[in-house]
């Protein structure tokens, strides 16, 4: 592995994500599916979903894949599915994206907030128990960074409890949790295919993953309308459709996935071995639980003065982004459904988070001039 300095940053743009480099590896397949889709002019539920929905249930390991509009819908249309109504109390995150709470409370639903567990950054089922009441709808963990939550002690839990578990996966997807795929650990799995995700396509795009027969019938409705056949609407829906477009894209990209989850997963190490070699341990890097595996949606480390050292790293060519610096019972649009009281990881935890560039094709040369850069950030 070479060692260029900050200094000497490689001449071509320095990208937090890069998909112009997976796009020219695919182009030939990619523009083949688009103009596939231009050929018969099916753009709306084309037969490039119910392909894709059946090679991403086989990939999971359901009996059903429903594309969905985005991964925010995807949330909305499970929480719909399993009949949450105004009054429940829903069990989350506060670390998260607001996706995951807003769907909650667009519902008239409460989240109810479990801290999360330090090494991971995910809800710590530890605190579980302690939060469900006589009105507990479900519990929804957030898989967040590219690794799994305890879906298993999670699921332990809600099932003496006879609860549903949704597990957001919208950074997730590709990953495993004990030999299980990420999706499809939970009653039902929610994910993501906004462009910057382990599986993106080039807008927005998500899908709900379940193996029971019943919810899969009625996540297909609503996102329909509410329709089970043409202009016969049983339940209140909404538009919810995958675009065909987006679907090819997705099918294109599915070949070569397995690689760049491999690819991921390799770099990830690669970066978490070489920092904290560089930095001797003052940055803090993922930490994977045992039984996971990660796609590294993100690669996130902890570091002191997290806003100082972000200036830094953008000064010598190097993006970052927070994901994220408000926890969401600190979020004014959710903090109105409170009170909520302190929650002390998470709070530390947004102080300090920050992420560095990632992605399947981050060469040694931009994780060694990352270590560099991150390392003087820290002198």
């Amino acid at each position: 592995m070479t060692t260029p300095s900050p200094a000497s940053a490689t001449t071509a743009p320095f990208d937090f994500i890069d998909l112009k480099s997976q796009y020219r590896r695919l182009k030939p397949d990619i523009d083949a599916r688009i103009q596939s889709v231009l050929d018969h002019g099916q753009y709306i539920m084309g037969p490039e979903i119910a392909e894709l929905e059946a090679r991403l249930a086989a990939y999971v390991g359901v009996k059903h894949c429903v594309g969905i509009s985005d991964g925010t819908t995807a949330l909305l249309v499970a929480l719909m599915a399993l009949g949450v109504k105004a009054g429940d109390e829903i069990i989350t995150t506060p670390f998260t994206f607001i996706a995951t709470g807003e769907m909650i409370a667009l519902l008239g639903a409460k989240p109810v907030f479990v801290d999360i567990d330090t090494a991971t950054f995910n809800l710590d089922p530890a605190g579980l128990e302690a939060a469900i009441t006589p009105r507990t709808g479900a519990i929804i963990p957030v898989s967040l960074y590219g690794q799994c939550a305890d879906l298993t002690a999670i699921n332990e839990i809600a099932a003496r409890h006879e609860l549903p578990v949704i597990e957001d996966a919208a950074q997730s997807f590709g990953a495993s949790h004990h030999g299980r795929r990420s999706g499809g650990l939970s009653t039902i799995g929610t994910t993501s295919f906004f462009p910057s995700k382990p599986l993106g396509c080039y807008g927005d795009g998500g899908a709900c993953f379940t193996d029971d027969d019943a919810l899969a019938r009625r996540m297909r409705e609503i996102r329909v309308h509410g329709q089970d056949r043409r202009y016969h609407h049983p339940v209140v829906g909404l538009n919810g459709r995958l675009d065909t477009l987006q679907a090819a894209i997705l099918l294109a990209k599915l070949d070569v996935f397995d690689e760049e989850v491999a690819s991921r997963a390799a770099i990830g190490q690669r970066y978490a071995q070489r920092l904290t070699e560089i930095t001797g341990g003052t940055a803090i890097t993922p930490i994977l639980a045992a039984g996971n595996t990660s796609v590294y949606a993100q690669f996130t480390v902890r570091v002191p003065e997290r806003d100082r050292v972000s200036a830094s790293l953008k000064a010598a060519g190097v993006p970052t982004a927070i994901h994220y610096p408000i926890p969401l019972h600190r979020q004014p649009a959710i903090a109105a459904l409170g009170p909520y009281g302190s929650l002390p990881h998470s709070e530390a935890a947004a102080d300090e988070v920050l992420s560095l560039p990632m992605h399947p094709y981050l060469s040694d040369d931009q994780i060694e001039f990352v270590g560099q850069a991150l390392a003087q950030a820290l002198r």
